[in-house]
């Protein structure tokens, strides 16, 4: 099951893909929020569901409404790690994004005010369905995920790591830093362990791999997660992100103008247009 929502920012309407058809949720519920991923979700069928009229024409939203918290996992996949300079972590790393950072899959990406190191990362989502804390292995990490997401982890590198303090979120929060989407797949039509995640800049390849390379899986990243913090429904997690990206060295960091596509099997595409954050109030 594929669950989206269409409209402008903030008007947003939940739907479910059926094919070329675009269904109507609002009779179920009023938004993709927490509360309708732990109770409703599991309960949906396409059978009453009328179409939305001129839904086609309709921007896609990220397809869960604003979570309370972005979770990301950095460096993990070996090659990423790689061609970063660092070893593969043994414990996975662990930072935050502000949640104001999610936007559409095809909404502009400002450059931060200054930078010339902004990057991009695709990458495999993860939408918890219900609370998880202290799980007893990863075995119990599936019953806790809603559904999985396409994401760009956009980063500014030299507030990442240069002048970061430490702090790996301050070169993550700038606005719009995390498009998501355009839909969100039930874990029944998907399997987080074989996704190719690619990525190109103008029409040039970047990334180009599979999620069987993560070092930490997904159900072993919930895990370990909600062993010291509690994961609630709607939380999204970020897994990492292959190698391919302009940290490597062998790409140059956007620019305005510049126009990212994503593609993750299973989960859709993006396209951004990277515009210059001066005079922008997003």
């Amino acid at each position: 099951m594929r669950i989206a929502r269409v409209g402008g920012p903030g008007r947003e309407v939940p739907v479910l893909l059926d094919g070329d058809r675009i269904l109507d949720l609002r009779g179920v519920t009023a938004d993709v929020t927490p509360e309708f991923l732990e109770h409703v979700l599991p309960t949906v069928t396409r059978s009453d569901l009328p179409e939305l009229q001129g839904a086609g024409e309709l921007r896609f939203g990220p397809p869960i409404t604003r979570p309370t918290a972005v979770i990301c996992v950095g460096m993990n996949y070996a090659k990423h790690a790689a061609e970063s300079g660092a070893e593969p972590p043994t414990e996975p790393v662990v930072f935050l994004k502000h949640p104001n950072t999610v936007v559409g899959p095809d909404d502009p990406v400002p450059i931060p005010r200054g930078s010339t190191m902004t990057d991009w990362e695709v990458e495999l989502g993860v939408v918890i369905g219900r609370r998880a804390l202290y799980l007893d292995s990863p075995a119990d990490s599936p019953r806790h995920i809603a559904g999985y997401v396409l994401a760009n982890d956009v980063s500014e590198r030299e507030l990442q790591l240069r002048t970061s303090g430490g702090q790996w979120s301050k070169g993550k929060c700038a606005p719009s830093f995390t498009p998501l989407g355009p839909w969100l797949v039930t874990p029944d039509e998907l399997d987080p362990g074989a996704v190719r995640l690619r990525s190109h800049v103008n029409g040039g390849a970047r990334q180009d791999s599979r999620t069987s390379d993560l070092i930490f899986s997904v159900a072993d990243v919930v895990h370990r997660l909600s062993q010291f913090m509690a994961l609630e429904a709607g939380d999204l997690i970020l897994t990492g992100t292959p190698e391919g990206v302009a940290l490597s060295g062998r790409f140059p960091y956007l620019r305005p103008g510049d126009v990212v596509e994503l593609e993750g099997e299973g989960l859709g595409a993006q396209r951004q247009e990277m515009v210059s954050a001066e005079g922008t109030t997003v």
